[in-house]
């Protein structure tokens, strides 16, 4: 498994004692927010490797936190220490080549129902355009998720899955304003806020329940009334279908 980069110049903010003393006070932080991220994770990620990532995120917060800023160090490490948490999950080869291949399918299936209906589709019928019983759709949802957790925040690869062409989790945090990175990035949250749009009202309160809310599959499970097994599908197929719909966003 990879490890993050720590190749951002230090900052002369704290130094010595004080920068232990703040390593030290904020690493509870580090297990808090691993320990989060691992239950909404496959069984096979170790909660260790977490930490450790985690633990490489909170040293680099510490070194590289600017007061000038006007963000609360707690915060700003508490984000730094989930994106090398992020990044070290990224590092690592979820997909083989033929479940890359199943979600393409799907992907292609999805924009061609939403294509000729110009709505939503439904599970039913991008089961029909793969030529497949429904049965066999839902099992190829859970395999997709048994393998890994899609994640709106992954790397987007190009077409081939070959080459990774968006920066990572911590790449992406600028210590200086970009106005022309500003707007792209408004733009994108626009789309995606318009994609998310068009998923059904159950699609819909399953993102908000999971993102927003940061509940477990379980625990959605059991205020929809849905086992933890078929509120998996449901989010595997709410993030192929917005892959599907923000296609264009890929370089």
């Amino acid at each position: 498994m990879g490890t993050m980069k720590s190749a951002a110049k230090k900052n002369t903010t704290f130094s010595g004692k004080t920068r232990e003393d703040l390593i030290v006070k904020y690493a509870y932080l580090v297990r808090r927010i691993a320990e989060k991220m691992a239950t909404r994770l496959p069984s096979s990620v170790i909660l260790d490797e977490l930490i450790s990532a985690g633990c490489l995120g909170l040293i680099d917060a510490v070194d590289r936190y600017d007061p000038k800023r006007n963000v609360n160090i707690k915060t700003y490490a508490a984000h730094r220490i989930k994106g090398a948490i992020l990044d070290e999950l990224r590092s690592m080869d979820w997909y083989s080549r033929s479940m890359r291949k199943r979600i393409r399918e799907i992907e292609k299936a999805v924009a061609a129902v939403e294509g000729r209906k110009e709505r939503n589709a439904q599970d039913w019928e991008v089961a029909h355009e793969m030529g497949i019983e429904l049965e066999q759709y839902f099992k190829i949802l859970s395999e997709i998720h048994d393998a890994a957790l899609l994640n709106l925040d992954e790397h987007i690869r190009n077409h081939d899955n070959e080459v990774i062409t968006k920066k990572t989790f911590q790449e992406q945090i600028i210590s200086k304003d970009d106005p022309s990175k500003n707007l792209a990035l408004q733009e994108l949250k626009q789309a995606v806020s318009t994609a998310i749009s068009g998923l059904s009202e159950k699609e819909q309160l399953v993102v908000s329940l999971y993102y927003n809310e940061e509940l477990t599959f379980s625990e959605i499970g059991g205020i929809l009334n849905l086992t933890e097994s078929r509120i998996c599908q449901i989010h595997t197929m709410v993030l192929v279908k917005l892959k599907s719909r923000l296609d264009h966003y890929r370089q």
